[in-house]
């Protein structure tokens, strides 16, 4: 914004012999590669916006809004053989058939290791779950690595998150058994699991297998409404007439679209949990669900910074409560434990999962709601924006 001014201070400037300059020419020399490789004025609006352009900059270059400063700044750019440029597609491609493959073999190895797991005993049983999670990793990385949403181009590198998002899935897996042996004085040995999902008499923690397998088979779901977002979005750019106006718009197909995923996990939580025997804990697989959701449209859309930190915040709180429970243990220390027992005592085992989870989800869905409704984050349906803003 301080370039932007300086240079509109300076075309006016009397006394300089610029007091007839155009201001309009002077930001497009100013902006000139941008404007140069754009394909339709929605990019140059987007990369306006993404420089600190705003509607009331655009306001002093005798324009209603970025959008309109775009249309002129498109059309005063030179072109060599004398013919327009063809328009961006509002509409990106649709998905390819191996990365609609790729995003449901998550959820095909989730049952089967699930299945592994029911027809296993003693140490097979460790080889099954060690390999089912390997299994799962794999498909994973194999669909993040494959392509966006948007089905065309590699998806941004997850490097940094992949090790806290692992954590929060190990934790629904064993967190809340182990946390609720920890504080009666376990474990003894390690996880098992008991008929209908509970623990065995000897004292063993608990293993829950649900929410793990309602998170893979969630997400081809999660990868569509990503893509419904996307999608939505981009044609929103072309609609709109501002960027107060596109924001607005796009506010609702952010929520909705989150909405959509938290519905479909739910569905997916309720019949695992009922086939196997389970507890109905849906407050804290959504949580859990809403944060991985959140972190991976705004990686989607190059926005990496806040849902690493994020990630990586809830992860250390989590290990932090069960890390307080056995160091409660050592003289002189009990004190430590006392707000972990109080939240169990209050709540259950997965009061800390949901609390950690939920305020992460909700810091990165304000953050999502501020940076997701700009232009500049749906400039091109392949192309990341320019990062996370500070």
């Amino acid at each position: 914004m301080t370039g932007l001014d300086e240079l509109d201070r300076g075309s006016a400037r009397p006394g300089t012999g610029r007091g007839t300059a155009d201001p309009v020419k002077a930001l497009l020399h100013r902006h000139r590669e941008l404007c140069e490789r754009a394909v339709d004025p929605l990019e140059i609006a987007a990369g306006l916006e993404a420089h600190g352009v705003t509607d009331r900059t655009a306001a002093r270059f005798k324009h209603r809004d970025v959008f309109s400063l775009a249309e002129e700044l498109y059309a005063r750019i030179p072109r060599d053989d004398g013919t327009p440029r063809p328009s961006a597609a509002t509409t990106p491609p649709g998905p390819r058939a191996g990365w609609v493959v790729l995003t449901l073999l998550p959820g095909a190895l989730g049952l089967a290791s699930t299945a592994a797991l029911r027809l296993t005993h003693g140490q097979n049983r460790v080889y099954a779950v060690a390999l089912g999670v390997l299994a799962i990793a794999l498909a994973m990385r194999a669909a993040l690595r494959r392509g966006s949403p948007l089905g065309t181009t590699p998806a941004p590198p997850t490097t940094g998150t992949a090790v806290w998002t692992c954590w929060l899935i190990g934790y629904a897996l064993l967190g809340d058994g182990l946390l609720h042996t920890a504080i009666t004085g376990g474990p003894d040995g390690p996880p098992t699991r008991g008929p209908g999902g509970s623990g065995s008499p000897d004292g063993d923690w608990t293993l829950v297998v649900a929410p793990v397998l309602a998170l893979a088979l969630a997400f081809a779901p999660g990868a569509w409404s990503a893509r419904l977002f996307a999608v939505r979005a981009r044609r929103k750019v072309a609609a709109s007439r501002g960027l107060e106006d596109f924001a607005d718009s796009v506010r609702p197909l952010l929520f909705g679209s989150l909405a959509l995923f938290l519905c479909a996990l739910g569905a997916l939580f309720t019949l695992c949990a009922t086939v196997l025997g389970e507890p109905f804990t849906h407050h804290e697989v959504l949580a859990l669900g809403a944060l991985l959701f959140l972190a991976r449209l705004l990686t989607l859309h190059g926005f990496t910074h806040a849902p690493k930190v994020v990630l990586a915040a809830a992860a250390l709180a989590q290990a932090a409560a069960l890390a307080t429970v056995f160091a409660a243990r050592l003289p002189g220390c009990g004190a430590l434990a006392v707000p972990v027992e109080t939240l169990v005592a209050a709540w259950n085992p997965g009061g800390v999962a949901t609390l950690v989870c939920g305020a992460a989800a909700l810091t990165l869905l304000i953050h999502a709601a501020r940076t997701l409704t700009r232009a500049s984050a749906h400039a091109r349906p392949e192309a990341p924006s320019q990062g996370d803003p500070a």
